[in-house]
């Protein structure tokens, strides 16, 4: 049976309104609608995700969000557990992402409090997309072993009956954002992929196969096809370049193509 390619919008702080928010979900919708080998899902702005649940017709397009707390509730003025999300409809949330990691314009999360959220998430039912990546690539392979340890922190106590709630999102950030210091290849991914697959493996053996793992960074409709095809990765982040209906549609599509 062929698996489908999962593929992620993370619209980070945009769109600016509801009202385009849901012009750009019902268009990206039509697209994915159509496509049998593609899970499409969105992770929009905490505001619109309830809004944006009431527009998904069946299993193809689906909503999910960019964050969330561990607690279920409590006096944590300003954030939303990742229960109010699952009752809301939400199914994905995405965890450790490289800007809520970082420590300068971001929240610093450490991989304790990222650990704390996957535990979290998968007991609530909710699918959780692990972000892990290195800042930069240095000559002795030291991010290898930085990589490595971030999923082990992050995944800490997961049960294997649980395994099948994770996602792993390789970002690496120096290759993404207004101070990437190159792009990244489909070879850089694929080192990288074969790292998770061997980490996942020493953790929870054959039960860890199953696990899938995405690309994330610069991702765009010219780039989408080779990462796809060439870095054994089962689907993509993609960031930016989900906010254009049009652009990502072609990503959805390319997905759907590769055998």
């Amino acid at each position: 049976m062929k698996t489908k390619k999962l593929i992620i919008g993370n619209w980070k702080m945009y769109p600016a309104s509801l009202k385009d928010a849901k012009a750009k979900f019902t268009a990206i919708k039509k697209t994915a609608g159509k496509l049998a080998n593609v899970q499409t899902v969105i992770c929009p702005p905490l505001v619109y995700v309830s809004e944006l649940k009431k527009l998904v017709t069946g299993h193809r397009c689906v909503v999910g969000a960019q964050n969330a707390w561990f607690e279920t509730e409590g006096a944590f003025t300003g954030e939303v557990s990742i229960a109010m999300l699952a009752s809301v409809g939400a199914q994905y949330v995405i965890v450790g992402h490289s800007e809520r990691r970082a420590t300068v314009n971001g929240c610093g999360e450490s991989d304790e409090l990222i650990n704390k959220k996957v535990l979290a998430g998968v007991k609530a039912g909710m699918t959780i997309v692990l972000c892990v990546g290195e800042r930069e690539r240095d000559p002795d392979g030291v991010y290898l072993k930085f990589i490595t340890e971030q999923i082990k922190e992050a995944l800490h106590g997961v049960q294997k009956k649980d395994l099948k709630k994770i996602v792993i999102a390789y970002e690496p950030i120096w290759a993404i954002g207004k101070n990437a210091i190159h792009p990244a290849s489909p070879d850089d991914a694929l080192e990288v992929s074969i790292l998770i697959k061997r980490t996942l493996a020493d953790m929870h053996g054959k039960d860890a196969t199953g696990i899938p793992i995405l690309y994330g960074g610069s991702v765009d409709a010219k780039n989408a096809w080779e990462f796809l095809l060439k870095s054994q990765v089962n689907g993509l982040l993609v960031g930016r370049a989900s906010l254009d209906p049009k652009v990502f549609g072609e990503i959805l599509k390319s997905a759907d193509q590769i055998k």
